[in-house]
């Protein structure tokens, strides 16, 4: 059980803190035909508001960071955010992934091949929870894919790549991959926190919303420059405004990867980036409610 403060008496569903409890259901999963060997990386942990009796709640599908090869569903911040938006009235899934037996860190080929099949799990999950949103009482077409880092790629290339134009630029030969040529995630959002995209060419593929956070001296995934062989934030967020795709940034002054003053992926995050984490949440938050749904209430 997880406990948060009472609600404001001018609090509003899916932008404040309704629900002062969430629960949280541990290691289900999201493949029920994954083999014995693959079977961790297809679990998933439920985060649902307490309380809430609602039969058409919204879904974040929140994945890790890790350079696609470390990380888990339990990593700090995932569990930090998917908290945060179960307490807004939001469902939240934290899923893994497959990660890479290789070294995608310091090898961007890797990276690009660890992504492509790490996207194919992200689809996965969105058509699970669209097959069982009856079960987990969500709605179907408010499926939002979220990330850090990793995540965030991951999510930006499900909803705007096609898994052919995935294939060519990763090398990855999929047979597959041509049989479906529109088969991008159908999501109503993307929530990026320091993430990136292969090719700024693919957002011309869908109109998804996207809420970008980044860390202005961000070494890692810078968001401007394209010499890591990734687009970052504010490159992403000057594309969507030229084709008028919903979208907003947040920047972070002073601060790099993962808002850490000095990112070191080898020690945890203290509790001043924890704090940065929640104003990230909280700018997301803010977005979503006036995108999807303000209009409603």
């Amino acid at each position: 059980m997880l406990s948060a403060k009472a609600q404001s008496p001018a609090a509003h569903q899916y932008k404040d803190h309704i629900f002062p409890n969430v629960d949280v259901k541990s290691n289900l999963t999201y493949n029920p035909r994954a083999t014995a060997n693959d079977k961790e990386s297809y679990l998933f942990d439920l985060y649902q508001p307490r309380g809430d009796h609602a039969t058409a709640r919204p879904l974040i599908i929140w994945m890790h960071g890790g350079g696609f090869k470390y990380g888990s569903k339990t990593a700090k911040g995932i569990k930090i955010w998917s908290n945060d938006f179960a307490q807004r009235g939001y469902v939240c899934a934290a899923i893994n992934y497959r990660l890479s037996k290789k070294n995608p860190v310091f090898h961007f080929d890797e990276l690009q091949k660890s992504c492509y099949y790490a996207v194919q799990d992200a689809k996965m999950a969105v058509a699970y929870f669209k097959e069982h949103h009856a079960e987990y009482n969500i709605d179907p077409n408010k499926i939002i894919l979220a990330g850090n880092s990793a995540g965030s790629i991951i999510a930006l290339q499900a909803a705007y790549s096609s898994n052919s134009e995935l294939s060519r630029r990763t090398g990855v030969v999929d047979s597959t991959a041509l049989l479906k040529p529109d088969d991008k995630a159908k999501v109503a959002g993307i929530i990026n926190f320091w993430g990136g995209i292969l090719d700024t060419r693919w957002l011309k593929n869908a109109r998804v919303p996207i809420v970008s956070a980044y860390g202005s001296h961000d070494r890692i995934l810078n968001p401007i420059r394209v010499d890591t062989g990734m687009y970052g934030s504010i490159t992403i967020h000057k594309t969507t405004d030229s084709l008028h795709i919903p979208n907003s940034i947040k920047v972070f002054d002073g601060f790099g990867h993962e808002l850490q003053r000095h990112f070191n992926p080898f020690f945890g995050a203290g509790k001043p980036t924890q704090k940065r984490w929640l104003q990230a949440a909280q700018f997301a938050a803010d977005f979503y409610y006036e995108t999807l749904f303000k209009k409603t209430e």
